[in-house]
C-alpha cells in the first residue's frame, strides 16, 4: 500500500493560517497566500487576522526572523461577527455570493441571517451591500490574533470554505454541461431545417456558425479549467533557508 505523499511546504503553510478567507494579505484566499508565501513571493507578516502570534508561527516553520505586522494590510484587532439589520435587508444574495464559507442564509428578495457561529469575521459582506445593512462586531473583547481564533475554528472554517469552492465548481460545470446539451440540441434542430430560398439557406448557415463557435467556446472554456485543475500547487518540500 503506497504511503501517502508527504505535505508541501505550502502544505504546512497553509496549516498555520486562521483560515478567515478575508483576503487581506492581497490574496484571493489562505491557501493562495501560502502558495506565494512558498514561492518566496510574499512575506509572513500580511495576515491581519493571524496577527503577531501568525508571524511568529511562520517564523518558526520558515526559519525566518519575526517581523511587525505588514499595516499595509491592516491592522491585529479583536475578532469580530458580521451582522444583518433584518429591517433594512432587501434580500439581493450579494453577502451570501461574497461569503467565503457559507455563514449567511437566506434566499432572493427574502431576508438573510449571519449563522455567527460559522462567520470568521472575514468582513467581505459588508463592502457589496446597496443598503449598507451590514455591521461587523467586535466579540472577543481585547483578545487578537490566535488569543481570539482556535485551531479548531480555522480548521472548521477551512473545511467549510474547501466545500463551498467545490459546490461552485460543481455548479458551474452542470450549468456548462446544460448548455452544452442544448447547444448540441439546437445544432440538430437546424441542421434538420430543409432551406428553399438562397436567404434561407444562408440564414440556416448563420444559425449553424454561431451554435458552432459558442460549442466551441464552451469546449475551449472546459479545457482551461481542467488545466488549471491539473497544474499542482508548489510543493517545495526541501528545507526552507534560514535567515541570518
Amino acid at each position: 500500500m503506497p504511503h501517502p505523499a508527504p505535505p508541501s511546504l505550502a502544505d504546512q503553510i497553509e496549516d498555520l493560517l486562521p483560515q478567515t478567507q478575508c483576503t487581506k494579505c492581497g490574496y484571493s484566499g489562505c491557501r493562495p497566500y501560502a502558495d506565494a508565501i512558498a514561492e518566496g513571493s510574499a512575506e509572513i507578516n500580511q495576515c491581519p487576522p493571524g496577527g503577531a502570534q501568525g508571524v511568529v508561527r511562520l517564523a518558526s516553520l520558515l526559519g525566518k526572523k519575526v517581523i511587525p505586522l505588514n499595516p499595509v494590510h491592516g491592522y491585529e484587532r479583536p475578532r469580530s461577527l458580521a451582522y444583518i439589520d433584518e429591517s433594512l435587508c432587501i434580500g439581493c444574495t450579494l453577502c451570501i455570493q461574497a461569503c467565503p464559507v457559507d455563514a449567511i442564509v437566506g434566499a432572493a428578495k427574502q431576508m438573510h441571517t449571519v449563522v455567527s457561529e460559522l462567520c470568521t469575521g472575514c468582513d467581505l459582506c459588508v463592502a457589496p451591500c446597496p443598503v449598507d445593512c451590514i455591521v461587523m462586531y467586535p466579540v472577543s473583547g481585547e483578545a487578537t490574533g490566535w488569543d481570539a481564533w482556535s485551531q479548531a475554528e480555522a480548521d472548521e472554517a477551512r473545511a467549510r470554505h474547501d466545500f463551498r469552492t467545490q459546490r461552485l465548481r460543481r455548479e458551474v460545470e452542470e450549468n456548462d454541461a446544460r448548455l452544452a446539451a442544448k447547444a448540441v440540441a439546437k445544432l440538430q434542430e437546424v441542421t434538420q431545417e430543409v432551406p428553399v430560398t438562397q436567404e434561407e439557406i444562408a440564414e440556416k448557415e448563420r444559425k449553424r456558425a454561431i451554435i458552432a463557435a459558442a460549442m466551441e467556446r464552451a469546449r475551449a472554456k472546459a479545457a482551461a479549467a481542467a488545466s488549471t485543475t491539473d497544474t499542482p500547487a508548489p510543493n517545495a518540500t526541501t528545507a526552507p533557508k534560514k535567515d541570518a
